[in-house]
């Protein structure tokens, strides 16, 4: 059976919306300020602000932005009912009774609809906000001999007018004369419009009436069902490979992110004036981490959202990005818990990652950590994607292909006023849930689903992530393969002394004479290198990486580097005769001054790289002859604060926010009742406004004080028809005329039936 919705008279209502807030429970509502918190900032002084409050337009189009399409139907239906005489009944609605029933209480717990003795009216901006959604916005006049005139037309003037009326209800004209008599009509929209089923609109446009449309459709305000929730595609998935196959990209995820924020705590890159990261400096990234530009820059992203890195000034002032403090407590941090910390920001943060590399409407290229890559509906798309996974049976993923768009129809059934960019930003949620680990395979696993109901995932991945070793295995062709995540210390000192070959379960580390001289270089002796692969190995040190460190020893520090602008010293004359004869050396301004001494005319920082590239191993030496370690220095900033609470805490946190404005609210209805009546003393703006909001919902007459662009005070008696813009569009009942008053001019307002 269809929903029905009228005005029915129910034998108990309100006058208005404030005498219903009075009347409920504190309970309920503290359920609407939790669903609209717009309402509780400020507190608002009693039941009659926070009615007149709820009934601004911006308000309302938040709290219409939370409603299903079922619901926004059933408001609709109701904006429609309410232009049909008190006590008509309409089968408004194509949906179910009790879906009907469920979808209208809704809709008056969140204050956008309300108990009268007629039955459940909308709030009054309701059918205004609602737009062009609204078939209430057509006229209805309820014309009886509208059956007729349809029945009276041609079969190309109906298709016509159902064509019209499914296409928006609005067409252009055309050619059609508009003053004519059915008679003289020489086409379908000129029938149509000669008996009254099209009529002229703004911009030599046509509409449909709104009682037309209701006709055409049966009676109702939609073609087809509203209820049919969108089904998602499914298909069979092993739980535990689900899980498996989230844990492992988790663990990439986590090893990524430490590389990278190592290498930047040494060479940081620059901050853009825009507050971004410069495409050279993402694409050098992702290169470093063997990821596209887009992956790399969601672990950008998610490592500045966690507080992980920031931006701070370097020696020279200009703006880098460097790890924080708190990076150095993280990496110590077991696995799992260091993913909590990830995932939650990832959850958490309004920044779209997926826009970098895009272009803007000025064609131009979106860099990571723009200011403006950022959506208000960002956190709520990640929350509703993941649910809706969560809701899926066990062992149910989405299917390939068709999966997606389904969960897209979905999420557009859930919520049809969002932007268009919605299912961009599904994509989005998907792809990057994958990487970081929240979801695998389309599905959601255990650790996943507790990271979305607020509590701590990381008892649940912990059992899924591979145990640290503290052991290599070192091969003879110079690679080393970890069998697993090696131990935090264990791995920092890898990546100082060998380069990332592949990374997986098992990651393979390759020592290079570039690695090697690496680690000389941040001062390691040849005695201790071989005792660390000693240590570390679990094989036998092979002899090709024996000798791989005794070549490069034996010559590292054979040069040495002074300032001259820079001198160049050693004991092997051979060695220093060979680098003055180079035929790349030319350029270095190279001077004999004796066997063992040259001289150069080359800055030490250019001079250095330069050296190395011929195939040198210079250090650089001190006053006293002492080696001077080149290691860069590790860069830190600030901890900035971030908010990571969990969606239980977050919860909490705004329950009691509104119920302590709850009971400020009691208070002051309790005071408000106090006061005597009838008061006709000058009220201030908010409060002349509270008072209008509430003639006009009760559709009462009042008495305003009104003060004139001369400065003359006067009473008028006027009905509240509606509040826009700053002013109130009322009929004045002395002159029989609509009137428009800035509210600002009004100084008192009056019910008619307590004027004294």
């Amino acid at each position: 059976m269809p929903g029905s919705v009228g005005l029915m008279s129910t034998g108990v209502g309100h006058r208005t919306l404030a005498e219903q807030l009075r009347a409920w429970p504190e309970e309920r509502l503290t359920r609407l300020l939790v669903a609209r918190p717009d309402l509780a900032t400020p507190a608002p002084q009693d039941s009659s602000q926070l009615a007149a409050r709820a009934a601004t337009r911006s308000s309302i189009i938040r709290a219409l932005d939370q409603l299903s399409t079922l619901e926004l139907a059933c408001l609709d239906a109701l904006s429609v009912a309410g232009q049909t005489p008190t006590g008509a009944r309409l089968e408004l609605v194509h949906a179910g009774a009790e879906a009907t029933e469920r979808a209208i209480s809704r809709l008056v717990d969140l204050g956008l609809a309300w108990e009268s003795s007629d039955g459940i009216r909308p709030l009054s901006g309701v059918p205004e906000a609602m737009g062009a959604l609204a078939s209430g916005i057509r006229p209805i006049v309820g014309d009886p001999t509208l059956g007729d005139r349809l029945d009276e037309v041609s079969e190309a003037a109906r298709a016509l007018l159902e064509h019209v009326d499914s296409h928006g209800g609005e067409a252009t004209a055309g050619s059609a004369r508009r003053s004519i008599t059915p008679e003289e009509a020489a086409s379908p929209a000129e029938e149509l419009l000669a008996r009254g089923l099209l009529v002229p609109s703004t911009g030599g446009r046509v509409q449909v009436p709104g009682e037309v449309g209701l006709a055409l459709r049966g009676g109702r305000t939609t073609r087809e069902p509203v209820d049919v929730v969108p089904e998602l595609a499914t298909v069979d998935r092993d739980p535990a490979l689900v899980a498996r196959t989230a844990a492992g990209a988790a663990y990439e995820t986590l090893s990524r992110l430490e590389v990278l924020l190592d290498h930047w705590g040494a060479e940081p890159p620059l901050e853009l004036r825009s507050g971004g990261l410069a495409v050279r400096d993402l694409k050098a990234a992702a290169s470093q981490l063997h990821l596209e530009p887009t992956a790399a820059a969601l672990l950008v992203e998610v490592a500045v959202a966690a507080g992980l890195c920031a931006s701070r000034a370097d020696a020279e002032g200009r703006g880098v990005f460097v790890p924080t403090d708190r990076f150095d407590t993280w990496r110590n941090q077991p696995p799992a818990e260091r993913w909590a910390l990830v995932a939650r920001a990832w959850l958490l943060t309004p920044r779209l990652p997926s826009l970098a590399g895009t272009r803007d409407a000025a064609k131009k290229t979106r860099n990571a950590l723009d200011s403006e890559s950022s959506s208000v509906w960002a956190v709520e798309t990640r929350t509703m994607t993941l649910k809706e996974l969560a809701g899926l049976p066990e062992g149910a993923a989405l299917a390939a292909g068709t999966g997606t768009p389904s969960l897209i129809e979905r999420l557009r059934w859930l919520r049809p006023r969002r932007a268009s960019t919605r299912a961009d930003q599904v994509l989005w949620t998907l792809s990057e849930a994958a990487q970081l680990g929240v979801t695998g395979l389309d599905a959601l696993p255990p650790h996943g689903r507790a990271l979305l109901a607020g509590e701590d995932p990381a008892p649940l991945l912990a059992d899924l992530l591979p145990a640290p070793v503290d052991h290599l295995l070192i091969q003879a062709d110079l690679t080393a393969v970890a069998p697993g995540p090696l131990e935090p210390a264990l791995a920092r000192t890898m990546h100082a002394v060998a380069e990332v070959e592949s990374r997986g379960g098992a990651s393979v580390y390759r020592f290079t004479p570039d690695s090697v001289r690496r680690a000389l270089d941040v001062g390691w002796s040849a005695a201790e290198l071989h005792a660390f692969l000693a240590s570390a190995s679990r094989t036998p040190v092979p002899q090709p990486l024996t000798y791989l460190v005794d070549d490069i020893a034996r010559r590292f520090g054979s040069i040495r580097v002074g300032h001259a602008e820079a001198f160049l010293r050693a004991d092997d004359e051979a060695a220093l005769a060979e680098l003055l004869h180079h035929p790349k050396a030319a350029s270095l301004g190279l001077r004999k001054l004796a066997p063992t001494v040259l001289i150069s005319s080359t800055p030490l920082d250019v001079l250095l790289p330069r050296l190395r590239e011929l195939g040198a191993a210079p250090v650089v030496e001190a006053i006293d002859g002492s080696v001077v370690v080149s290691r860069p220095d590790q860069l830190r900033a600030r901890t900035p604060r971030t908010e990571h609470d969990s969606a239980a805490a977050r919860q909490g946190v705004t329950q009691a926010r509104a119920a302590l404005v709850t009971r400020a609210i009691r208070a002051g209805d309790e005071a408000a009742a106090a006061r005597p009546p009838g008061r006709t003393g000058a009220m201030a703006p908010a409060d002349a406004l509270t008072a209008l909001r509430e003639a006009v919902e009760a559709g009462e007459a009042v008495v305003i004080g009104y003060v004139d662009h001369h400065g003359t005070r006067s009473d008028r008696l006027v009905r509240p028809r509606r509040i826009e813009s700053g002013q109130l569009v009322a009929l004045d009942l002395r002159a029989d005329d609509t009137r428009t008053f800035p509210i600002h001019r009004i100084t008192a307002v009056t019910a008619v039936e307590s004027r004294s």
